[in-house]
């Protein structure tokens, strides 16, 4: 327990009081009997305190967290005892959380009195969020302490990356695929084998097209209609290492890589392709190729808590671990943050790879590099920081012209254009019939 602002309030009137007594010696009796009378007020006063029973909390938590977005959680408050309880309640809630509506205080009335509160969490880390039991502080009835204790119990619950925006606006700003928006499925005439249906013959479908079969039941031309391939599959190949761990605005590079591969599932999974993933740096985890719409929910249960380590990429063990798990051809796509130095292990992986699959390179340009070039010269030390940039981006350069002489795809932009690049690139692809 400890005391109250009233309590020391107090203390502080009856030191002033016992200053007038010496001063004034008929005072002083006076004072001896207001130190008996206010002892034993504050005694009774913390002994009933530490005898009410503990107010009781229960806490119910959404489904999920989005990063960055606020979401209500709520708090059951009950007093069990006989005496109205004015509390103060601070909720756990995990380290680096904001709930602005906290520290919630007001008065719970006795003999099972209840109060509901409901306040917005925001979290901004992924992965799994530990809240713990709830702060109550609860006031003497006189005012003159506060015991502080424990209630509700301890949850967890999942916080997964916020794709939902990625998905409204890069969609709607595809660079002309319109189109897609649904996301429809295009018939593309002779870029495909995919048989999808028969209809009247129109001007300007090819000879080739023509079922003469169907024409001469029907006696009118009947052509051939094909559809863009589908359950073809589309594995990220994804770095983890320390290299990922760079910010890029207010998110790590490995966030912004997140988002980009839940689009680009979005759109696969739509368009009738498998989705899997494999991640390398620090992190072995396997997600099996999945199928369908709904099983976006299964690409969040598996990436929600990915997490970057401090470790570094090797890309050769984890283009050879790739081919021992996938033997069926396909889109591979490496994503990383390309460094000059990695010319050397990167270009011999990506060419094993691309002997078995049609593999991309999805590599994100650095923010501060770019900042680097184009920051006015005033100072030595800028030059210094241009020149630097210039010979980072060469070499970057360099790398991607060897990568793209050897047949393997490049997809090479700042965070912000990632995902609406790398989901043109997978429809171009898909439109080409390279898959």
């Amino acid at each position: 327990m400890s005391p109250t602002a009233r309590a020391l309030g107090i203390v502080v009137a009856w030191a002033l009081f016992g200053l007038a007594a010496s001063v004034w010696r008929e005072l002083v009796t006076p004072w001896w009997i207001s130190a008996v009378v206010l002892a034993v007020t504050a005694l009774v006063d913390g002994i009933v305190l530490k005898r009410f029973a503990p107010v009781e909390i229960s806490r119910r938590l959404p489904g999920r967290f989005a990063v960055g977005e606020a979401s209500d959680v709520r708090l059951d408050v009950r007093n069990p005892g006989r005496f109205p309880a004015v509390v103060e309640i601070f909720d756990g809630i995990p380290a680096g959380g904001q709930a602005e509506a906290m520290p919630w205080a007001g008065t719970i009335q006795g003999s099972g009195g209840k109060a509901r509160v409901t306040h917005p969490v925001r979290l901004i880390e992924r992965g799994m969020a530990s809240f713990g039991k709830v702060h109550v502080q609860r006031t003497s009835l006189l005012g003159l302490w506060r015991r502080r204790h424990l209630a509700g119990e301890a949850e967890q619950v999942k916080v997964y990356p916020d794709y939902e925006p990625v998905l409204k606006f890069a969609l709607l700003a595809m660079q002309a695929r319109q189109e897609q928006m649904g996301i429809v499925r295009k018939a593309y005439a002779g870029s495909s084998r995919d048989f999808h249906q028969l209809r009247e013959y129109r001007e300007g479908d090819p000879m080739s097209q023509i079922d003469w079969k169907a024409t001469s039941r029907r006696v009118a031309l009947i052509s051939r209609e094909f559809q863009e391939q589908r359950n073809q599959i589309v594995i990220f190949l994804t770095d983890t290492g320390r290299r990922m761990r760079a910010m890029d605005g207010e998110l790590p590079q490995f966030d912004h890589c997140l988002n980009a591969m839940l689009l680009l599932s979005y759109v696969a999974l739509r368009q009738g392709d498998q989705v899997g993933v494999q991640a390398f740096g620090g992190t072995n985890r396997w997600l099996p190729p999945v199928k369908g719409a709904h099983s976006m929910a299964v690409l969040l249960n598996h990436l929600f808590d990915y997490q970057t380590t401090p470790e570094p990429s090797d890309f050769a063990a984890a283009a050879e671990s790739l081919l021992a798990r996938q033997k069926r051809r396909a889109l591979v796509v490496v994503m990383t943050n390309l460094r000059g130095e990695d010319s050397s292990e990167l270009i011999p992986a990506l060419r094993l790879l691309r002997s078995k699959h049609l593999v991309m390179l999805a590599s994100l340009r650095e923010r501060s590099v770019e900042d680097a070039r184009t920051k006015p010269i005033d100072e030595f030390s800028d030059a210094l920081r241009f020149a630097a940039a210039e010979r980072y981006d060469a070499e970057r350069a360099e790398v991607l012209a060897t990568l793209q002489g050897s047949g393997i795809l490049t997809v090479d932009v700042p965070a912000q254009q990632f995902p609406i690049a790398l989901a043109n690139r997978y429809l171009d692809i898909k439109a080409a019939g390279r898959l």
